[in-house]
């Protein structure tokens, strides 16, 4: 976790916020909004809304009624409380990246993700001591059959790590096998709705509108007392209107939608107002995330989310480089800055993405690492106070002498970050020769050939492996 100090200025005014929710309800009450689910368009009517086929339009009272009812903070519990995090409170909770079909080898090649990928990251993402949720689709692990990926995923998040996980949204049938996992993993028979101990992440289907199975997906979660990280992914220029505050504006009214259907299913569920958007690049036609354009949706979704009292979810270190390369390193150093600076409550996509979001990769991950660690450093700010200003020390060296022999250094000469990874070293050392990527290479291959697991009582081991025997 980060600790969140804002050290980034807002990027909305009062009156810019006030303009966009005005307008958000007015689209809501004239436009409305795609459903297409039966039995939501059905909660949505039965609690003051207007449904037109597939269609339902929201008038401002209600939508400002159910917000009402979103907490602004709340704890995701792990299996070792130690682990347990608070989103929405002092300090921005980090999650690795989510949903690349490939990986990306050292030399620049793509190939599909397998589910010993998905294992190996799962390691990575434990033993880093900056990220501190895991699971959900790390990578797609595509050697699998559909119907056993999800349970496969949240058993390898059990097996290899005792952190909170994340799981399914792939409509109603996975989504509560997720849940069921993650209360055996909890040591519960029985579903546990008293407390969160799995979130999953909804994305809307822009322009306006939400697909059958997340919306299934977030109605179970909500039933059961389950967070979501609802988010719209909406390309500015091409699945949303060219400026960015009218992306911003589109992109509030398909998030509050969400939203609001989860507190009438189950008023009180936990929350996270999320974006993944970003504009087209009118060049090619592609995502463009490794933009400033990205980091001003960021910084505009944690105002707004900030401005509904709801936790935020923005993106992390997230590039359109090809490969682990420079154009990788500043782009994602922007974007993971951007959501810490802006105070991001939950920030997915932190450690191992390039091309968007589409490729993972183990050199990329473990730099990203470095990124995080860096810039939690930096928003620790600054400590003054009579220690830290030394005048003694001032005083006694004086003019023409140094520090190194000085009380002082001695305490407290520790205190400055020592890396992982970057090369402070002269150009005559044995590191001279080696790229960052290299460097990166060796220290994964270091860090999961030393993994050990946390211990799993193996008697939830056996459940969770009976369990996935009678659902796939």
């Amino acid at each position: 976790m980060i600790e969140q100090n804002f050290l980034t200025k807002d990027l909305l005014s009062e009156e810019d916020i006030k303009l966009i929710h005005k307008t958000s309800m007015e689209i809501f009450e004239e436009t409305g909004v795609e459903i297409h689910n039966e039995e939501a368009r059905e909660v949505f009517e039965d609690h003051g809304a207007r449904v037109e086929g597939e269609k339902v339009f929201l008038p401002g009272s209600l939508v400002e009624e159910y917000l009402d009812k979103v907490p602004s903070s709340f704890t995701l519990h792990a299996r070792n409380p130690d682990n347990n995090v608070e989103i929405g409170g002092s300090s921005g909770v980090l999650a690795p990246g989510y949903g690349a079909p490939w990986v990306t080898d050292m030399d620049g090649s793509n190939r599909d993700a397998t589910y010993e990928d998905y294992e190996n990251f799962t390691k990575l993402a434990h033993a880093s001591d900056n990220l501190d949720v895991l699971g959900g689709v790390l990578v797609e692990p595509t050697d699998l059959a559909d119907e056993e990926r999800h349970v496969k995923m949240m058993y390898a998040g059990a097996k290899y790590s005792d952190k909170p996980l994340m799981g399914s949204a792939l409509g109603k049938k996975k989504a509560r096998e997720a849940i069921q996992m993650a209360s055996i993993i909890m040591g519960e028979e029985e579903i546990i709705c008293d407390r969160p101990i799995v979130i999953t992440l909804i994305n809307t289907t822009s322009p306006l509108g939400y697909d059958n199975r997340m919306l299934e997906a977030l109605m179970e979660h909500a039933r059961f007392n389950q967070p979501t990280v609802i988010a719209s992914l909406i390309m500015a220029g091409s699945t949303g209107p060219v400026t960015v505050a009218g992306t911003i504006t589109l992109q509030n009214v398909e998030v509050l939608t969400g939203v609001i259907l989860s507190q009438m299913v189950n008023p009180g569920t936990p929350v996270v107002y999320g974006s993944a958007s970003t504009i087209v690049d009118m060049n090619t036609g592609d995502l463009a995330v490794g933009s400033p354009e990205y980091a001003k949706f960021i910084g505009a979704t944690a105002q707004l989310a900030r401005h509904y009292d709801v936790p935020c979810r923005g993106g992390g270190s997230i590039t359109d480089s090809l490969m682990t390369d420079g154009q990788a390193g500043y782009e994602s150093m922007m974007t993971f800055n951007a959501s810490m600076g802006h105070g991001m409550d939950f920030v997915l996509h932190s450690a191992g993405l390039l091309k968007n979001y589409m490729a993972m990769s183990y050199e990329k991950f473990v730099m990203d690492d470095e990124i995080l660690d860096m810039v939690n450093n930096y928003q620790k700010g600054l400590a003054v106070n009579e220690e830290t200003v030394a005048k003694e020390a001032i005083q006694n060296v004086g003019h023409s002498g140094h520090y190194l022999k000085e009380p002082s250094t001695i305490e407290h000469m520790k205190d400055f970050r020592v890396p992982a990874l970057s090369n402070r070293k002269g150009f005559d050392s044995e590191e001279a020769s080696k790229s960052t990527v290299e460097r990166a290479h060796e220290l994964c291959e270091s860090i999961l050939s030393d993994f050990e697991a946390p211990p799993l009582d193996p008697k939830i081991d056996e459940k969770l492996q009976d369990y996935m025997d009678r659902t796939t």
